[in-house]
């Protein structure tokens, strides 16, 4: 029975741990972020069309995590930005595609190679083989998570 309370107490313990780590990344990466007067939605939408090119709309916020009800307000607010702009699908009417525009390309070609160095240094305190432990242990933690 007391290696029952232990476990639990480390549990407890690993979730406080992991949420104030995760509070820390977070608010390092949103400040960057911010710097470029971007929240980190629009960031996370104009990052995916640098990187995978024109999305459909209704595809974009299954990737980077957004409700699809949210996704048009950004969409519109990167569109007024001048970072992207809209497509229609020549195939499906009722398919819309955003696209980077040669600004939000500039940008993102300014801003991500800075972000990603950001995102090196808030993860220099561990190593790559730390690395490599933390990823596997984490998407082992969530998986078991999702099974819940």
């Amino acid at each position: 029975m007391k290696n029952q309370y232990v476990d639990q107490d480390l549990s407890l313990k690993l979730f406080v741990v992991l949420s104030r780590a995760t509070r820390a990344i977070t608010d390092q990466v949103e400040e960057d972020i911010k710097s470029h007067g971007l929240n980190p939605t629009e960031f996370a939408v104009l990052e995916l069309l640098y990187h995978k090119g024109e999305q459909p709309i209704q595809q974009i916020g299954k990737k980077v995590l957004l409700a699809s009800g949210s996704i048009t307000y950004v969409v519109d607010k990167l569109e007024k930005k001048g970072y992207l702009h809209r497509k229609a699908c020549p195939k499906d009417r009722r398919v819309t595609y955003a696209m980077i525009t040669e600004e939000g390309s500039h940008l993102m070609a300014h801003i991500f190679p800075k972000h990603s160095e950001g995102i090196q240094q808030i993860f220099g305190g561990l190593g790559p083989e730390e690395k490599e432990v933390m990823i596997e242990k984490l998407k082992k933690l969530g998986f078991h998570a999702k099974q819940l």
